[in-house]
């Protein structure tokens, strides 16, 4: 059975890597409040400096004159700074985890051993061990503290978000999760993964891909829809670098996730803490933001009542772009006009498009993949219901995504030919073969990093075709 071993220098005693730890502690409230993580980590090995000597004696020394020092070997010295900037300045024993780019989510279900999913091993074992309840509680009130979203019996279940970006979900009380405290963290990756990156992957095709061009560009409402872990959010991000550059951008979530690379981006994130009248809810968001005049609104996830502001923004001329759970057009639309949500069936097609992600073993490998994009043209109540059509499918069997919307796209060629000046709507077909040749050019070209991808896509924005590093 697979399994993953962090290998790390050992510590040293416990009884001495305490006493300098509070040693530490005591002098750290004299000094001037560091800013960064650069600068916590320059004070913690000013602070190591005072309160360590690796000179033999020197402890015995230093007591003469009134400082109490500890003696330690260099090599002790480099193993206790190692894990004082892992404890004080990072998250602990869970630290090494947060750094490897290959891990993407950390599961804690209680007293045991950490599990882990891997980008290629996927589900593993780990080596990291909470043994007691009372342990796994110190840590998980310490960290929340840390963040400012504090975990306690009578706060028992929070969301937060790590200094790394990473998304933290704790469930805090023994009442609830049983097995003792548990948490989830589903690591945040500091440059979004891009759609070039996506297209090679096999995520998603170049058609897909120049498909949601057209519409980010030209103001369409999205919803990209999945079960969880299925890539909605990296999908999201993803496909921002289509909204004009020149937009104001509203974002609108629980966690911060979404990165707009736009200059004119207003980023606010609820308040769920501290007195009632102080808090802020993402109903309150989407409500603020309908007053601050966006071109495009975005909303990290969309799960009860702020579904109704969405929608109102959507009928006052704001597309909207968000994240949803469910695994069909079917279902997204039972579940938009169902309790909670509550929209009126009539409503439905203020919302213009629906993207399908899903997560899977295929082949052997763990992949994910766009299985379908679908397009709402609203209800008819002679056919009883919300007329769909399905401009994208997923072939499972030959890993292909299939273009069922061609020259039969309700949104192409009624909603964005239009918007673009096109005489004959079926002109709109080429423009998206043209922008598919871009994306396919680019992955050629291996520019896959999100900034370049950017570049790209501004230029062209901006000066057309002449603005491509490449012909096409």
């Amino acid at each position: 059975e697979k399994r993953y071993n962090v290998i790390e220098p050992e510590p040293i005693d416990p009884e001495r890597y305490t006493r300098i730890q509070n040693m530490i502690l005591r002098l750290a409230p004299y000094e001037k409040t560091p800013e960064s993580k650069e600068e916590y980590e320059a004070l913690i090995d000013e602070l190591l400096d005072r309160v360590v000597t690796t000179t033999p004696g020197g402890g015995f020394i230093s007591r003469l004159f009134g400082q109490e020092k500890i003696y330690l070997t260099r090599e002790e010295l480099d193993r206790v700074r190692y894990h004082l900037k892992k404890d004080l300045v990072e998250i602990g024993p869970l630290t090494p985890l947060t750094r490897d780019p290959y891990i993407e989510d950390i599961h804690c279900t209680g007293v045991g051993p950490l599990h882990l999913v891997h980008k290629i091993f996927g589900m593993m074992e780990t080596n990291i061990v909470f043994n007691t309840v009372e342990e796994l509680k110190e840590y998980l009130a310490n960290l929340t503290e840390r963040i400012g979203r504090p975990a306690s019996e009578q706060r028992p279940i929070v969301d937060a978000s790590l200094p790394d970006g990473s998304r933290l979900n704790v469930i805090y009380s023994t009442d609830v999760s049983l097995k003792g405290p548990s948490f989830t963290i589903r690591k945040f990756q500091e440059e979004p993964i891009s759609i070039t990156q996506l297209i090679a992957w096999g995520t998603l095709s170049a058609e897909v891909a120049a498909y949601l061009w057209l519409a980010v560009e030209n103001g369409m409402s999205i919803f990209i829809s999945g079960e969880t872990a299925s890539g909605k959010t990296t999908l999201l991000n993803a496909i921002l670098v289509f909204i004009p550059y020149d937009w104001k951008v509203y974002t609108a979530e629980d966690t911060p996730e979404v990165k707009p690379p736009h200059p004119t981006w207003q980023r606010l994130v609820t308040r769920e803490s501290g007195p009632e009248e102080s808090r802020v809810s993402m109903y309150d968001l989407l409500r603020a933001a309908l007053r601050s005049r966006p071109n495009y609104i975005i909303v990290g996830e969309i799960r009860g009542a702020e579904a109704a502001v969405a929608f109102q923004a959507m009928q006052t001329g704001h597309p909207v772009m968000a994240t949803f759970h469910a695994s069909s057009i079917t279902k997204m639309i039972q579940r938009l006009t169902g309790s909670p949500i509550n929209i009126p069936v009539t409503f439905i097609d203020n919302l213009n498009i629906g993207v399908f992600q899903q997560a899977m073993y295929y082949k052997g490998s763990f992949v994910r993949r766009t299985i379908s994009v679908e397009e709402i043209e609203g209800y008819r109540k002679e056919l009883g219901g919300v007329v769909t059509r399905a401009v994208f499918r997923w072939d499972p069997i030959d890993d292909k995504h299939i273009f069922r919307g061609l020259y039969n796209s309700y949104i192409l060629e009624k909603k964005i030919a239009p918007l673009m000046g096109f005489d004959d709507p079926r002109k709109v077909y080429d423009e998206l073969f043209f922008r598919a040749k871009i994306l396919k050019k680019m992955v050629e070209h291996n520019i896959l990093r999100y900034n370049d991808v950017l570049r790209v896509i501004v230029r062209f924005q901006r000066y057309g075709r002449e603005g491509l590093p490449f012909a096409v």
